[in-house]
């Protein structure tokens, strides 16, 4: 047996090519853990937003174009380090440049960034995991990877699944790269225009908070503070419609599994005749 037969052989260079491919995925994590234990993200918050807001929205006038670059690099950042602050970014986006800009900014971002994890995990693990996991693990998997464009946009309309997760787990059970990335980019646009809109009505929120925050200084007051919180965004209207989305996603998969059935039982009845 020659030594490019030798299972040994293979099965180590199997192996040190998995420990290669799973150096990108490290760094994204160990980068993602320091931005979380440095508070990092937490910079990232309405009242930071309203405090540079006017000095923001005259960069903006003077710059349009590399201010809507930048976001949208931010975006893409966040989302492939996986760090949760997606919805913030989204509504800050519509309260900077409005709900179609800032909207649009906000798709681009996020379908961009998702793509980068994506590929970086599907790239480090491939199924690796998922057959290692068992039976059950892979049936799932190919469950999955059967009705994976209705799955994934099931899971994007309805934002109450964490965006990072809905990122690996495709890549983890062998979705194709197109099928990511029609399902991710058709899917977050009725949540992150909806998001946008609900920013943009919000820009005068956000100026008069300001304002009465620069009065207070005037003042003197030592308790003047700028606060936002997202559950005035949240409300449970705008999640109620984006639920009923997501059912409405997963309507052809059901058809789908009805009709395997239907077929599948109309055979076993011709067999018995």
């Amino acid at each position: 047996m020659t030594a490019n037969n030798d299972p040994s052989s293979a099965t180590a260079a199997r192996a040190k090519f998995s420990r290669r491919r799973l150096v990108p995925l490290v760094v994204v994590v160990v980068a993602s853990g320091v931005v979380i234990a440095m508070g990092w993200q937490r910079q990232l918050s309405f009242e930071t937003l309203a405090r540079h807001y006017e000095a923001l929205r005259e960069f903006i006038a003077a710059h349009e174009v590399s201010a809507v670059a930048a976001y949208v690099a931010v975006y893409i950042v966040a989302v492939a380090l996986s760090v949760p602050v997606g919805a913030y970014l989204t509504v800050s986006g519509g309260i900077l440049f409005g709900a179609v800009l800032g909207g649009a900014a906000a798709v681009v971002g996020a379908t961009i960034g998702a793509i980068c994890i994506f590929l970086i995990a599907k790239s480090a693990t491939g199924e690796y995991f998922v057959r290692r996991a068992g039976r059950l693990a892979e049936k799932v998997a190919q469950g999955f990877r059967a009705d994976a464009f209705n799955y994934l946009l099931f899971l994007r309309l309805v934002p109450i699944f964490p965006f990072w997760l809905v990122n690996l787990v495709p890549a983890l059970c062998g979705v194709p790269l197109a099928t990511f990335v029609a399902a991710t980019a058709l899917g977050i646009i009725p949540v992150t225009f909806a998001f946008a809109f609900v920013g943009a009505g919000l820009d005068s929120v956000i100026a008069a908070q300001q304002a009465a925050y620069q009065s207070c200084l005037a003042a003197g007051r030592p308790d003047c503070r700028l606060e936002f919180h997202m559950k005035a965004a949240l409300t449970p209207e705008l999640l109620g419609a984006f639920v009923a989305l997501g059912v409405l996603a997963l309507i052809p998969v059901v058809v789908k599994r009805l009709r395997a059935r239907a077929t599948a039982h109309a055979g076993e009845r011709a067999d018995s005749a």
